[in-house]
């Protein structure tokens, strides 16, 4: 039933009570990335698709948003996820946002 072409656009946002970005299609929460704030960056913990968006891209989508927030926002990033790190190591480009101190242990 994934029929991505013609689903809406995913909507972000960043439920600051909750300590998570969201993403939701059609009012419906799709998935969430978990953080902790730390004074120079964002801790990602967990994230997680909820099981009827799986397969639609709603990972993918989540973690290029959250990466290019923390660049926004001039954060480094540190991908306790193993999701989002797993993100960065296909998409090296983001691999200037891991806290240095970080870098040296996350491998590629």
């Amino acid at each position: 039933m994934s029929n991505t072409a013609s689903a809406s656009p995913l909507v972000y946002s960043d439920n600051v009570q909750q300590h998570r970005f969201e993403a939701h299609r059609d009012g419906q929460l799709t998935g969430f990335a978990e953080y902790n704030v730390h004074p120079d960056a964002l801790m990602f913990t967990h994230t997680e698709v909820l099981p009827a968006f799986e397969g639609q891209g709603v990972g993918s989508g989540l973690a290029r948003h959250v990466l290019d927030e923390a660049r926004a926002r001039g954060k480094f990033v540190i991908p306790v996820c193993q999701f989002i790190a797993g993100y960065i190591r296909k998409h090296p480009e983001y691999l200037d946002l891991v806290k240095p101190e970080t870098r040296a242990a996350f491998k590629l």
